[in-house]
C-alpha cells in the first residue's frame, strides 16, 4: 500500500546520520522515505544507493549538488510521483520520533493551507528554534520571543513595525496544495534563505504559519557538513556560511522588496554583514581570518544580484517593508 505521507531528507556527504535517523521512521503503514542524495563523491554515492536499497528507501540521485531548494523540490516531486500527499522535509542532522512526524503531517492534512514546524532543541537541550522573524526594513533575523504561555498550535502573526515571521527548513510539514501553489522553494538561493523565502512567498499566498509547540525536535545544526559548515547559531562557521548569508540576505530583498527598501538593505549591508561574521565569534578574526574574505565576497555577489533582481522580480511582500 502506497503511503500518502512522505519524508524527504536531502543528503550531502551524510549517509553516517540517515539511518541512525531514519529507521526510527520505520514502521508499517508509516511515511515514505525518500532520500535526495546531492553529489558529493563517487563513494558517498555508492554508500547512500546501498542503504537506501537496504531499507527499500526511495532515492534520487543529483549528478550534481544543486543545492538544498533544489534538492527538496526533486525529493517532493518523487513523493509525489509515488502518491505522497503531504510532506515532512527533514535535515539529516535533525531526528524527530514517529510521533513527532505524524503529529506534523497529520496538522498539514488538517490545514493544507499552513506550513508547520516543530520547536527545535540540540542534544544539550538549548533550544535552538522557537520561531523567529525577519526585520523586512533591515534584513535582521532574529529569533522569536518565547510567549508566557503560547497555544500548541500557535499560529504566528506579523510582529508589526515591518517583521514577518518565519520558519526554519530544518524540520518543516507541508501539503501538495500549498507546496504546488508557491511552486516549491526558490533554487537560486543554493544555501540559506530559501526557507525564509518560502515563508513570506506563503504568507502572502493566505498561507498560515504555525509553530507547534507540542512537538520538540532535536537538531545538531552543522552536523551535516560533518563540522565544515555550520548552522545558524554558535561558534565555529564555515566560509560557505558567511558567503551564502550575506549574499543571500541581498538576494532576497532584490527578490521581494521595491528598489527604495532594497537600497536601504544594501546601505546596511557592511552592519548587517558584520552581524552575519560575528555569528561566529570574534576569535575567528585570528583563527580563521578568511572567514572575512568569504562575508566581503558573499557581500558583494549579493549587492549585484540584489541590483539585478531589483528591476525584474514582482514585489510581494512590499507592503509590510514600511
Amino acid at each position: 500500500m502506497v503511503s500518502a505521507r512522505a519524508v524527504v531528507v536531502v543528503n550531502f556527504g551524510s549517509h553516517d546520520l540517515l539511518e541512525r535517523h531514519l529507521l526510527p521512521l520505520m514502521r508499517p503503514g508509516g511515511p515514505l522515505i525518500v532520500v535526495v542524495d546531492s553529489f558529493s563523491t563517487a563513494g558517498e554515492r555508492d554508500c547512500v544507493e546501498a542503504l537506501t536499497g537496504r531499507h527499500g528507501w526511495h532515492v534520487v540521485t543529483m549528478a550534481t549538488n544543486a543545492g538544498f531548494g533544489a534538492g527538496v523540490n526533486a525529493g517532493v516531486r518523487a513523493a509525489t510521483a509515488a502518491g505522497a500527499e503531504s510532506f515532512l522535509l527533514l535535515n539529516p542532522d535533525a531526528r524527530a520520533s514517529a510521533e513527532d512526524v505524524d503529529v506534523l503531517l497529520a496538522d498539514v492534512e488538517q490545514h493544507p493551507m499552513s506550513l508547520v514546524a516543530p520547536l527545535i532543541r540540540d542534544s544539550s537541550g538549548r533550544f535552538v528554534f522557537r520561531g523567529s522573524e525577519i526585520d523586512l526594513r533591515s534584513g535582521h533575523l532574529r529569533g522569536l520571543p518565547t510567549p508566557a504561555s503560547a497555544p500548541d498550535r500557535d499560529v504566528l502573526g506579523d510582529a508589526g513595525a515591518g517583521r514577518r515571521p518565519w520558519l526554519t527548513g530544518a524540520c518543516l510539514a507541508v501539503h501538495r496544495e500549498l507546496f504546488d501553489r508557491l511552486g516549491g522553494f526558490a533554487e537560486d538561493y543554493f544555501l540559506y534563505w530559501e526557507d525564509v523565502d518560502l515563508s513570506l512567498r506563503a504568507l502572502d499566498a493566505g498561507a498560515s504559519l504555525v509553530l507547534r509547540r507540542d512537538v520538540t525536535v532535536v537538531h545538531d545544526e552543522g552536523g551535516t557538513q560533518a563540522g565544515a559548515d555550520a548552522a545558524r547559531q554558535g561558534p565555529a562557521k564555515s566560509d560557505t556560511y558567511y558567503y551564502f548569508n550575506c549574499r543571500n540576505r541581498l538576494l532576497f530583498a532584490g527578490r521581494h522588496l521595491p528598489a527604495s527598501s532594497a537600497l536601504g538593505w544594501a546601505v546596511r549591508t557592511p552592519r548587517e554583514s558584520t552581524q552575519i561574521w560575528l555569528r561566529g565569534g570574534r576569535r575567528q578574526l585570528l583563527t580563521a581570518p578568511r572567514s572575512v574574505v568569504s562575508a566581503v565576497r558573499g557581500s558583494g555577489v549579493g549587492l549585484a544580484l540584489c541590483a539585478r533582481a531589483a528591476l525584474t522580480a514582482p514585489r510581494r511582500v512590499a507592503r509590510s517593508a514600511a
